[in-house]
């Protein structure tokens, strides 16, 4: 039998213009984790859509091998048919269908031809969602839409595993999730190599490719610059990073020296009720308080509740029953939609990006000046264009978007790119409290970078940022102050000197503790 399950040769795609395979070669052996690491825009969702079928033969040039024979897939099903499965980067699945539904879809349990076994997909889903975890107390009948981003992702994971796939592709499969649930799809992901499944992995999250990859592909700008093999070269996150970028980057986290000023956004006793199931208060006597110039982050296990508070403090985006009092420089507020928030100076960049971040169908001028049309980019209702054009160029040059001009649509650029053009969107419209939801999910280690070294520059003119995070090292990274949210209800404050993975895990467990308790 061959050793290498799957070999790519030669493989070059562009799109118009743009080039973004140039003769690219990848050779992956059987039984291993095979990691991609390359920074935004690099190629390396262009290169697996090409493995999985999404781009059908004749659409690019070069050949792809799998088990040594030579595949020319025409779509998706022709790719699963040869045993590869793939988990996209951007959540591919229909929100208004339940979760078994979801987690079936395209490959229906049957009783018999054109009669689906209801039973059975229950039964069938539930193992799925057990094997993956942290979805126990979900019902495999609940609409996809009714959960965070975070367990969508696991519906996806879950949909995976019932294709029996020998080949796992994984497009950032841990990007919106936090550390402990990570570490539970990574151990999965373990678990399916001792069955005898191959896996490629893309990641930006370069401690989880150095703790399960048997191999590493470093791609950068659209050329594989090299593969680096477990035992034979030196796998660490310096050496990837190094590959990735072209340079060495000494630190991962800009160094800041901040005094926080005065109170200028608080919020008391806030509860939230869930929209679907009225009686099921998902936000419980939250209070918390932001001082000018400060970024305090909000650290939590996945379904803690943190992207619920946020979006009801937006303009009430989220839950029903809402209760509470929200202040902004002293004065009471209650922005009861998205426009009243954005008018007080709110804004809040989602985790998202896809479903609610952008309008994919329309260039990044227009998506990113949206919420700011009216009131910075027009007079007497007419926009002034070159304004626009050159305060978007402006904007593009500070966050480094890649593409190939800021009428380019949103749909054709890569998931970390259409990040960045969801933080210009709310950058451009100047607001006093930054509330950012997982803002670097999908993103390379260099674009994080610059992303916190904005954040840093807009708490130095005053500005307060919120930043909730799945991961702790980040929020330890760019954090003056911590909350701890565990089930609805803050479960701790951690001061700078008190920072430390373990100090908020340890706040989470105490809290479940007194919950059981009582």
């Amino acid at each position: 039998m061959n050793d290498h399950i799957l070999e790519m040769r030669h493989i070059t795609k562009a799109f118009g213009p743009v080039r973004a395979l140039d003769d690219v070669n990848l050779t992956v052996r059987r039984g291993d984790i095979h990691a991609i690491c390359g920074e935004n825009g690099a190629g390396k969702s262009t290169l697996m859509n090409i493995l999985s079928g999404v781009y059908p033969w004749g659409d690019y040039e070069g050949d792809v091998f799998h088990d040594g024979e030579l595949c020319r897939f025409r779509d998706i099903r022709d790719s699963e048919r040869k045993g590869i499965a793939i988990i996209h980067q951007e959540l591919a699945m229909s929100p208004f269908l339940s979760i078994a539904e979801n987690i079936f879809l395209g490959n229906e349990v049957r009783v018999f031809p054109g009669v689906i076994d209801w039973n059975q997909t229950r039964v069938r889903a539930r193992e799925a969602l057990l094997k993956v975890g942290g979805m126990e107390d979900e019902s495999v009948d609940a609409p996809v839409e009714s959960l965070g981003v975070g367990k969508q992702q696991m519906v996806e994971v879950a949909r995976a595993l019932v294709k029996n796939a020998t080949l796992l592709i994984l497009d950032e499969p841990t990007a919106a999730l936090n550390d402990e649930d990570s570490r539970r799809l990574l151990n999965i992901i373990l678990s399916l190599k001792e069955q005898g499944v191959t896996c490629i992995i893309i990641s930006h999250k370069l401690n989880e490719i150095d703790a399960v990859a048997d191999a590493v592909t470093v791609i950068r700008d659209g050329k594989a610059i090299e593969t680096l093999r477990r035992g034979v070269d030196e796998i660490s996150e310096n050496r990837i990073i190094s590959g990735m970028v072209g340079r060495e980057l000494v630190n991962r986290y800009p160094r800041h020296d901040r005094r926080p000023g005065e109170v200028v956004f608080e919020v008391k006793n806030w509860n939230v009720f869930h929209p679907e199931v009225s009686d099921r208060r998902v936000i419980r006597d939250v209070s918390f308080n932001v001082r000018e110039g400060e970024v305090v982050g909000f650290a939590g296990l996945m379904g803690s509740g943190r992207t619920e508070l946020a979006m009801s403090l937006f303009g009430r985006a989220w839950g029903v029953g809402i209760t509470g009092e929200m202040y902004k420089n002293g004065r009471k507020i209650d922005p009861e939609s998205v426009k009243d928030a954005i008018d007080n100076g709110i804004a809040y960049l989602t985790e998202d990006r896809k479903g609610n971040g952008l309008v994919l169908a329309n260039t990044i001028r227009w998506n990113a000046t949206l919420p700011s049309l009216r009131r910075r980019f027009a007079k007497m209702n007419v926009v002034d264009h070159n304004l626009e054009i050159l305060t978007v160029e402006e904007c593009r040059g500070k966050l480094n978007i890649r593409c190939s001009s800021i009428e380019q649509m949103i749909e054709a650029m890569s998931g970390g790119n259409q990040q960045k053009v969801v933080l210009a969107k709310w950058m451009l419209s100047d607001p006093d409290i930054l509330i950012l939801d997982e803002p670097t999910r999908g993103i390379d280690v260099g674009a994080k970078y610059e992303i916190y070294t904005l954040v840093n520059m807009l708490v130095a003119t005053g500005k307060s940022v919120v930043v909730i995070s799945s991961e702790m090292s980040e929020l330890l990274g760019v954090c003056d102050r911590i909350y701890v949210i565990s089930r609805g209800e803050i479960a701790g404050e951690l001061q700078k000197d008190e920072f430390s993975q373990e100090a908020i895990m340890k706040c989470v467990m105490n809290h479940i503790a007194r919950e059981r308790a009582a």
